[in-house]
């Protein structure tokens, strides 16, 4: 039916929004990123580990940029005013999300829901150019406003 769908769309010149090409168990929330938590720190979901190096959309809010010629962003669950970036992965909160773009796109206000979608990537990662210490990425990625 999805399929069928989409033939017409194409038929049609309808544009298709880009939630509507993801797969719905490719959709992540940020409540589903990690399964908990205790000594060893925060343990990614089987979700996340099941959708590692797949395609994958999620919603959130554009944090500040590091620096403006930034080749990343981080989503957040909610809109901040400062960026939340962390020294090490040690302290890497539950709730970003670092998007590596495809692309060259304008950054958005803080306040401003985005959907991104791009591969994602988990796994202690250190961005040459900044140093910035990352444990999950969004690759390849590109976002909308909502």
């Amino acid at each position: 039916m999805k399929l069928l769908f989409l033939c017409l769309a194409l038929l049609l010149g309808i544009q298709i929004p880009a939630t509507a090409h993801a797969d719905e168990g490719n959709v992540l929330r940020f409540d589903e990123l990690y399964s908990g938590g205790g000594v060893l720190g925060l343990q990614f979901s089987e979700k996340v580990q099941r959708l590692n190096g797949q395609a994958v959309t999620i919603r959130g809010f554009m944090a500040p940029p590091l620096k403006a010629e930034a080749s990343f962003f981080v989503l957040t669950r909610e809109p901040v005013a400062l960026c939340p970036f962390c020294q090490s992965d040690a302290d890497w909160p539950d709730n970003i999300v670092v998007v590596y773009l495809d692309e060259r796109q304008t950054f958005v206000q803080n306040n401003t829901t985005i959907e991104v979608e791009g591969v994602l990537e988990i796994g202690s990662y250190e961005d040459t150019e900044t140093g910035f210490v990352s444990q999950m990425r969004l690759r390849k990625a590109r976002f909308h406003t909502l």
